[in-house]
């Protein structure tokens, strides 16, 4: 076999851990293809770097995906991503002094996001200032998600606070020099702040979304295209380290390896954290048991929901960020390549869903579905207050929420 180098773009979080598995643990060079992954500070460097052909493929977010095939970081560049490296994942912290206007019981305030919302939108009336909330990219799932949950308060994302754009990595050290009053982001970044002292968890993705979409690898739909056999090795190689990365008896040493320097270079401890889902949500506090924290391999994270794709645009929609119409509607969905998945695992043994899109947050249980081969369990994906999403009625989804002005 002849091998493959490919280069891919990734940030330096947790959620970057297949890619890193798949290069040091073998799992790519067993498929004849040789990583060469590149360390990038931020979502715009990534994004163009992707775009304009210094790299092959990136780990990237997945709305910013949507929303570069739509037009609205940048000219219109077609992204494909037939892969999703995770789900969940991220932690919306705020300042010390901010947070003792909060649910004071740590494990209360993370399970219960609705009541905690509506506590937020207390303090922001009793805070020195408008609050300055740091996000990674305006076309972050972590920003969606922090729109959807202050709205459910009442409080307008646009108006009564200031959503401040900034690399993860820079983000503990913004809290540090004041110039921020909390952010959310992808681990390690939020456990490095309440580490520090600098802030207290208030909110988890996984709670507001559980299994939320978060990134995706991402590739130009043209090189993708012309590239079928390279692509189809490389989502065989991500299968199989993504199934590495999810076994807890692994969880200490892909926390070694990530914490090294060309990675994420944060300490080991801090990286765990979110990879056995012991949530430290005060400094000096016990952990808080948050199972499904971060997910990369079981219940079907990979496959790529066109359903998922389609929420992601029904919140650009919701926020004025696109118009809607029928063509950004399929633009949208064709993201997502469920097809290409397929292809690629055809003759494995993985459990591959057989519908390509599903009702959003109707499963409070997990469920066994139809599947080409195997036995395959969906996990619970319950929005936090209770809605679905059924991608066949976006109008009618889009109707449900009030006015924010």
């Amino acid at each position: 076999m002849t091998t493959t180098s490919l280069k891919i773009a990734f940030l330096p979080l947790t959620d970057a851990a297949v890619l890193v598995a798949a290069r040091e643990r073998g799992f790519a060079q067993e498929e004849g293809i040789a990583l060469d992954l590149i360390r990038t500070t931020s979502w715009a460097t990534l994004r163009d770097r992707l775009v304009y052909g210094q790299v092959q493929a990136a780990h990237m977010l997945a709305p910013l995906a949507v929303a570069v095939t739509l037009g609205l970081s940048q000219q219109p560049a077609s992204i494909a991503a037939p892969y999703k490296l995770n789900v969940n994942g991220n932690m919306l912290v705020m300042a010390c002094d901010f947070a003792r206007a909060l649910e004071p019981n740590l494990a209360s305030r993370l399970g219960d996001p609705l009541g905690t919302a509506h506590d937020l939108a207390a303090a922001i009336g009793l805070w020195r200032r408008k609050p300055v909330i740091g996000v990674v990219h305006r076309f972050s799932s972590h920003a969606i998600m922090l729109r959807y949950w202050l709205a459910s308060a009442g409080v307008d994302p646009d108006r009564d606070v200031v959503l401040r754009v900034l690399p993860p990595s820079l983000t503990v050290e913004a809290m540090r020099a004041g110039e921020i009053d909390g952010f959310i982001a992808g681990e390690p970044w939020g456990s490095a702040a309440v580490e520090a002292g600098l802030a207290e968890a208030v909110a988890i993705g996984e709670r507001i979304w559980q299994r939320g979409v978060e990134k995706v690898l991402a590739f130009r739909t043209t090189w993708m295209e012309e590239n079928p056999d390279v692509v189809d090795r490389l989502l065989r190689a991500l299968v199989r380290a993504a199934a590495w990365c999810d076994d807890p008896a692994h969880h200490q040493d892909l926390a070694q390896l990530l914490s090294q320097q060309d990675y994420v270079d944060q300490p080991a401890d801090l990286i765990a954290r979110a990879l056995s889902g012991a949530i430290i949500a005060r400094a000096g506090e016990a952990p808080i048991a948050q199972p499904d924290f971060m997910l990369f391999a079981r219940e079907a994270t990979p496959f790529p929901w066109r359903s998922q794709a389609l929420w992601i645009y029904s919140q650009l929609v919701r926020w004025g960020m696109v118009d809607h119409d029928p063509a950004s509607v399929a633009k949208a969905a064709a993201v997502f390549r469920p097809d290409i998945f397929r292809r690629a695992l055809a003759d494995s043994d993985v459990a591959i869903p057989g519908a390509s899109m599903k009702v959003e947050g109707a499963l409070g249980l997990p469920l066994a579905v139809g599947s080409r081969r195997g036995e395959l369990t969906l996990g619970p994906d319950r929005f936090f207050d209770g809605r679905m999403f059924d991608p066949d009625r976006i109008e009618e989804f889009l109707a449900g929420f009030a006015p924010q002005r």
